[in-house]
């Protein structure tokens, strides 16, 4: 568990009710991501959302630093534009899935939740590969009757990682 994320019980059927939204949220996230329209990521966000992508390692240690750090709306659309538009990367096609979600707390209009990724990612040339795999540590806020991310911590496994970590996980 990271600092910050607590674990509360949750009621049964409001944890399945959350968790079955949470899922949701995760499929339309992934499925932008996967399509390549990276200039819709940042609406997946609040607009004072922190979104990082930190090692294992140094989240257990709990130490902030990461590979990636978007903090406020202004972040997350200057590094979706800048994907989009001025990144040089040799094409590829991403493939995300995020299983074993679980509802780790709920308190008004915010869900503490954690849930388990991975990343494919298939250069055109090349065979299809583990990008990463680790966990996501998410602080939900319902705004306007849906859910989006006021926090997104991702925590990858491996202390090796591709070069092309440029792209949202």
């Amino acid at each position: 568990m990271l600092p910050g994320f607590v674990s509360a019980p949750v009621a049964p059927e409001l944890a399945r009710a959350l968790r079955a939204e949470i899922e949701e949220f995760h499929a339309a996230y992934c499925a932008v991501l996967d399509a390549g329209r990276i200039e819709e990521w940042p609406a997946f966000f609040t607009a004072d959302a922190l979104y990082r992508i930190t090692g294992r390692e140094n989240a257990e240690a709990g130490l902030p630093v990461g590979l990636v750090y978007c903090e406020g709306m202004g972040m997350l659309r200057d590094r979706a534009f800048a994907i989009a538009k001025t990144a040089m990367f040799a094409p590829r096609y991403l493939l995300h899935y995020v299983t074993n979600t679980r509802v780790l707390a709920a308190e008004g209009e915010t869900v503490a939740a954690q849930a388990n990724y991975m990343v494919l990612q298939t250069l055109t040339d090349e065979r299809t590969t583990i990008h990463q795999a680790g966990r996501y540590f998410d602080r939900f806020r319902r705004e306007a009757g849906r859910l989006l991310l006021q926090e997104r911590h991702c925590v990858y496994d491996s202390l090796l990682i591709d070069n092309s970590l440029v792209l949202p996980v």
